[in-house]
């Protein structure tokens, strides 16, 4: 009973954090079972099931708060389930740990981007058009697979390579990915059932991460409505940095002293990102308000709320 109420506050605070940041439910929660000893397989097919519920209730408060480009979310659910469905299939016969390196050091490269970006005051949202189905599509289909083959991937693949476009406000890239993500945990599940069977899935375990998701969802949503853009942009980096520092540190086998140095370093750099962007934000909002009051300042108003609104 002990171990179940633990579970389900693990599955609280990953809903906490991924519906708020579009990332991390599967990875936090794979990593709790596979600590446990729970095979490969077995916790991701968990995972997606308890996912399923965690992920519709997601989806219904982000729509209810604002927060969801459903263009987005149709071009990008459909071949993440074909990604899902397909790495769902391949982990239940073959491990694909030996690829976490090369992915790892990819979604760092761009965490570092977003904690750069983000660190800096945001320029008003430029007119770069709409997020088109050929960048989409793809990106979905790898973050399917990987979400998948991984235990979880989806948010961590698709929020960063969504922001670093530019082309879509911090608060819909979160609330559409983790929309569109109860379709692909959903292709996932069915992946694992044909794959492993029923056995596969650990009922009592999917149940406690179900409860507790459930409970977080519509807090997180409403979290990612009032949490500046600015603010949520640094902390997605830093967590896709030091998540993937983690894989990349253990995939080389490094020391410990060397480990802890490292984690520091990128603590710290974190810490110095997220105060520059409090600093640019609080300088993007002076600028709106003395631009407001300024006489003529109504004629620039426009062009001052929309700076504003990228930024908060």
């Amino acid at each position: 009973m002990r171990k179940l109420l633990v579970l389900a506050l693990v599955g609280l605070a990953a809903q906490l954090v991924d519906g708020s940041l579009g990332m991390a439910y599967g990875l936090t929660s794979s990593t709790l079972l596979l600590v446990a000893g729970v095979a490969p397989a077995a916790a991701s097919a968990s995972v997606h099931l308890a996912e399923i519920g965690t992920t519709l209730a997601a989806g219904v408060a982000h729509w209810r708060f604002g927060n969801v480009d459903w263009r987005v979310v149709a071009r990008i659910a459909v071949p993440g389930a074909l990604g899902a469905f397909a790495g769902a299939t391949f982990l239940s016969a073959i491990s694909t740990e030996s690829a976490a390196p090369w992915m790892a050091g990819i979604l760092l490269a761009l965490g570092a981007y977003l904690l750069i970006r983000f660190s800096r005051p945001l320029r008003a949202a430029r007119a770069a058009g709409r997020l088109r189905g050929r960048f989409l599509g793809p990106l979905g289909l790898v973050a399917g697979f990987v979400d998948a083959t991984g235990g979880g991937g989806w948010g961590p693949v698709a929020t960063p390579a969504l922001l670093v476009s530019g082309r879509l406000e911090p608060r819909r890239v979160i609330g559409s990915v983790d929309t569109a993500e109860f379709v692909v945990a959903a292709a996932a599940s069915a992946g694992f059932l044909i794959g492993l069977g029923s056995e596969g899935f650990l009922l009592p375990t999917v149940a406690a991460l179900l409860v507790g998701g459930l409970v977080a969802a519509p807090v997180a949503a409403w979290l990612v409505r009032i949490v500046p853009a600015q603010l949520l942009g640094a902390a997605v980096g830093g967590v896709i940095v030091l998540t993937n520092a983690r894989t990349l540190l253990r995939a080389g086998d490094v020391g410990g002293g060397l480990t802890a140095l490292t984690y520091g370093l990128l603590a710290a750099g974190w810490i110095a990102a997220l105060a520059l962007a409090v600093r640019a934000l609080r300088g993007t909002r002076r600028a709106r308000v003395l631009t407001e009051a300024a006489p003529g300042g109504a004629g620039s108003r426009p062009v001052a709320v929309a700076a504003c609104r990228h930024a908060a």
